[in-house]
C-alpha cells in the first residue's frame, strides 16, 4: 500500500500561523487582556502588519494610548489600516489634537481616514470643525453623511440637518432614525411621523425612537398605540415606553407595562422606584428595589431620592447604611440625597462623613454650606462659604440667611462690596431674618426699597414675611392693611403668617378673620385648626374649642403630632410627647427627667400652664409639661453625649414657651450648649441664654 505525502511550503505554515496569531492577538485585547496579547505578539515569528495594527488597536481600546503610539513608532512598514488606527484610536480616546496631527501627515487617506477624524470632531462638539473637514473630503460614504447628520442634530441644528439628509444620496436606517430622534427632540413630532412612515424598511431602533419622542412629549397615548403594533419588541422599547408613563405621572399605566415586560431590566426597574415614589408609594418602590436582582448604582440612589423626598429619612439612612456595607460605592446623586437628610434631621456627624467622600470626589457644592446651617454649625458653614473664589448668588442667598438670623446685619456687610446681585430668593432670606431677630424697621426699609433700588418686584412670599415682620412685633392692624393693600390675592402663607402672630398676642377678632380665609383655601390643613382652638383655649372658651375638633373630625383633618429627634453615634433618636417608655433606656431618661426638675426648681423654674391648651387641672398641666418631646430628647442628650460637645436636638413644630425657658435653665445648671431646631428657626442655648433672644 503505497501512501501519499503533499509537500506543503514552509512559507504557507508560517502565513497560517500569523493569521491564527493575530486573531488570538485580537481576541485577547478585546477581552481587555493586553498584556496577553503583547505576549503572544512578541512570540511570533513572523510578523505581519495585521498583527501590529492588531496589538495597537488593542492598546487603544483598553485606554493605553502612549503605549499604542510607541509601538506604532517601531512599525518596521505601514499601510492606510495602520494609519486609520492611529487616527481611530487617539478620536475614541479623547485625543483630538494627536488624531489631526496624525490625519495630517498620514502619506495616503481613504473615506475611512475622514470620517474617523470628522466623528472625532463630531464626539468634542466642535461641530464647525467637524463641518469644514467633511465638505472638504474628497468622496463620502453613507457613514461619512450619517457622522456629520448626527453632529449637527447634537448642536440643536435640526433645520441644516433636514437640509443635510435631503442631499444624502443613500438614505440608510440611522440616518432616518437619527433624524426622527432630532426632530422628536424638538418636540416636532409631525416631522419625525413623516419620515418615520416614509421609511421602506423599519427596526426596531426606530421604532423605539419614534415611541421615546412621543412619550417624552407627554403624547403617551399615540405612544401606546405604536407600541402595540410594533413588530418586535425588546428592552429598550418596554422600558422607552414604561419611562414615558412614569414621567406623565400615569403610574397604574407604568406598573401594567412593567407586570408585562418579559424582561426587566434595571433600567426599568430604577424607574418604577423613581414613578412609584413621585406619586408618594413608597411601599410599593421599596418592593420594586427588594425584588431587583441585579441592583446597580442607580437603583440604590433611586430608592434613598424616594425617602428622602417623601419624609422617610431615617428610611434613608438605614439604606444607606446597608449600602456602604454592600460595598456600593454612593452615586453623587445618592450622596446628595444623604446629604439632604442629614441636613434634615440635623445629624452633623453623618453629614461630615458624607462632606468628607464628596471633596475626596473632587466635588465641593454650595449645599454642604445649607447642610451646615441646617445642622446649627454656622462656623462651619461660613469656612465652606469663604473656600469658594467665585461665589453665585445661591451660596449668598443661603449664607445670608443663616448668618442673618444668628448675628445681624452687621457681620455680613462688610462682605457687601463682593456680593452677588440679590434675587427674590435673597429679599426672602433677609426678610425673614429681619421678622425672626425683631428689626423691624430695617425690614420694612428693605421691603420698600425691593423695586425702588434693587428693581426686584415684590412677590407674595416677600408680602407674607413682612406680615409677619408686622406680626411678630405686635403691630397686627398694619399688617393687616398690608394684607389688603396687596396688588395680588394673599394665599394662605400670608394669611399663616398673620394667623401665627394673632396666636401669639391673642386677637380674637383677626384671627377668626385669617383663620377663615386659610380654610377656604387650604381646607385640609389642620393648622387653622389648630392655631384658632389655641386662641380659644386661651381664652377659657371650651365650647369653641369643642366646636372646632368637632369640625375636623367630620373633615378627617388630622394634626401632626409633635416629635423631637436627636442624634447619638450614627443612630437617630425620636421622641414624641407624652411619655418615652418605647425607648430602650426609658428608665435613664425618666431619672434624667427627675434630676432636671430639682435643679431647675432650685434656679427658680415655675411651669408655664398657659401653653397647656387642654381643660384640666394644674397639676395634670405641669405633669404634661414634663414630658414634652424636646425635653425628652435634651434629657437623653445629657446622659449619651459626652461633656464638652454639643446637644443637637430637631422638633417638627414650633417650640412651646415653657420649654423655652426650660431648656435655658437647663443649659445654665449643667453648663452644656444646647442646639434646638425648631420649625421656625434655630435656638441656641448656652449659660441661661438663647440666641433668639426670647424673640421667636
Amino acid at each position: 500500500m503505497r501512501t501519499n505525502f503533499v509537500t506543503v511550503p514552509r512559507r504557507a505554515f508560517c502565513t497560517h500561523a500569523a493569521i491564527s496569531g493575530t486573531s488570538h492577538i485580537a481576541r485577547l485585547a478585546r477581552l481587555g487582556q493586553i498584556e496577553n496579547a503583547r505576549r503572544v505578539f512578541d512570540q511570533m515569528l513572523h510578523k505581519p502588519i495585521a498583527s501590529w495594527n492588531a496589538v495597537i488597536a488593542g492598546y487603544f481600546q483598553n485606554s493605553r494610548p502612549h503605549e499604542a503610539r510607541q509601538l506604532f513608532d517601531r512599525m518596521p512598514e505601514r499601510n492606510t489600516v495602520s494609519w486609520n488606527g492611529l487616527v481611530s484610536g487617539y478620536v475614541k480616546n479623547g485625543m483630538i489634537d494627536e488624531a489631526r496631527k496624525a490625519f495630517d501627515v498620514m502619506p495616503e487617506r481613504n473615506v475611512v481616514s475622514w470620517t474617523a477624524m470628522v466623528r472625532g470632531y463630531v464626539q468634542e462638539r466642535m461641530i464647525s470643525a467637524a463641518e469644514l473637514l467633511f465638505w472638504q473630503m474628497p468622496e463620502k460614504n453613507v457613514v461619512s453623511w450619517t457622522v456629520m447628520l448626527g453632529g449637527l442634530i447634537q448642536d440643536g441644528r435640526i433645520d441644516e440637518s433636514r437640509r443635510l439628509f435631503d442631499m444624502m444620496p443613500v438614505k440608510d436606517v440611522v440616518a432616518r432614525t437619527n433624524m426622527i430622534g432630532g426632530y422628536c427632540q424638538e418636540g416636532r413630532l409631525d416631522k419625525a411621523r413623516e419620515i418615520f412612515d416614509k421609511m421602506p424598511h423599519r427596526n426596531v431602533v426606530c421604532w423605539t425612537a419614534m415611541i421615546t419622542g412621543y412619550a417624552q412629549n407627554n403624547r403617551v397615548d399615540i405612544a401606546r398605540k405604536l407600541f402595540e403594533v410594533m413588530p418586535e419588541k425588546n428592552e429598550v422599547s418596554w422600558t422607552a415606553m414604561l419611562m414615558g408613563y412614569t414621567q406623565c405621572g400615569q403610574i397604574e399605566e407604568a406598573s401594567e407595562i412593567f407586570n408585562a415586560m418579559p424582561v426587566k431590566s434595571v433600567v426599568a426597574c430604577n424607574a418604577m422606584i423613581l414613578g412609584f415614589g413621585q406619586c408618594g408609594e413608597v411601599v410599593k418602590a421599596r418592593q420594586v428595589f427588594d425584588l431587583t436582582r441585579e441592583k446597580d448604582g442607580g437603583t440604590w440612589s433611586a430608592m434613598v431620592k424616594v425617602y428622602e423626598r417623601k419624609g422617610f429619612e431615617l428610611e434613608a439612612l438605614d439604606l444607606f447604611a446597608t449600602m456602604q456595607r454592600e460595598g456600593v460605592r454612593p452615586s453623587f446623586p445618592s450622596l446628595i440625597s444623604i446629604l439632604s437628610v442629614c441636613a434634615s434631621l440635623a445629624c452633623l456627624d453623618q453629614g461630615r462623613q458624607v462632606h468628607a467622600q464628596l471633596i475626596r470626589s473632587h466635588f465641593d457644592f454650595d449645599v454642604f454650606i445649607t447642610m451646615y446651617i441646617k445642622c446649627g454649625n454656622l462656623v462651619r458653614a461660613k469656612l465652606v462659604f469663604d473656600r469658594f473664589g467665585v461665589k453665585d448668588v445661591v451660596m449668598w442667598n443661603s449664607i445670608i440667611t443663616a448668618w442673618f438670623r444668628r448675628r445681624g446685619f452687621e457681620s455680613i456687610s462688610r462682605d457687601g462690596s463682593s456680593m452677588a446681585p440679590p434675587d427674590e430668593v435673597t429679599f426672602v432670606g433677609v426678610l425673614s431674618a429681619c421678622s425672626y431677630t425683631g428689626k423691624v424697621n430695617e425690614g420694612l426699609e428693605i421691603f420698600e426699597s425691593m423695586k425702588s433700588k434693587y428693581l426686584v418686584e415684590p412677590q407674595t412670599e416677600h408680602y407674607a414675611c413682612t406680615v409677619d415682620l408686622l406680626g411678630r412685633a405686635g403691630r397686627l392692624n398694619e399688617a393687616m392693611n398690608l394684607i389688603r393693600g396687596m396688588p395680588v390675592e394673599a394665599d394662605a402663607v400670608v394669611w399663616g403668617a398673620l394667623l401665627g402672630a394673632c396666636r401669639t398676642y391673642m386677637n380674637l377678632d383677626l384671627a377668626e378673620v385669617a383663620a377663615k380665609k386659610l380654610l377656604e383655601l387650604e381646607p385640609e390643613n389642620a393648622g387653622p385648626y389648630i392655631l384658632l382652638s389655641n386662641i380659644y383655649a386661651s381664652k377659657g372658651k371650651w365650647n369653641d374649642v369643642a366646636d372646632l375638633r368637632r369640625k375636623m373630625r367630620s373633615r378627617s383633618v388630622s394634626k401632626s403630632p409633635g416629635c423631637s429627634w436627636i442624634e447619638v453615634e450614627k443612630h437617630v433618636h425620636m421622641f414624641t410627647g407624652g411619655n418615652c417608655r418605647s425607648h430602650p433606656e426609658h428608665v435613664g431618661i425618666l431619672r434624667m427627667l427627675e434630676k432636671l426638675g430639682v435643679l431647675l426648681r432650685q434656679a427658680g423654674y415655675s411651669p408655664d400652664g398657659s401653653v397647656v391648651l387642654h381643660d384640666i387641672d394644674e397639676e395634670e398641666k405641669v405633669h404634661s409639661l414634663s414630658y414634652h418631646s424636646e425635653k425628652l430628647a435634651v434629657a437623653f442628650g445629657l446622659l449619651k453625649i459626652p461633656e464638652g460637645m454639643p446637644i443637637r436636638v430637631m422638633k417638627n413644630l414650633r417650640v412651646c414657651g415653657d420649654c423655652h425657658s426650660a431648656i435655658k435653665l437647663i443649659a445654665k445648671v449643667t453648663g452644656r450648649e444646647i442646639i434646638l431646631r425648631d420649625a421656625n428657626r434655630f435656638h441656641h442655648f448656652k449659660d441661661g441664654f438663647c440666641s433668639c433672644r426670647d424673640y421667636w
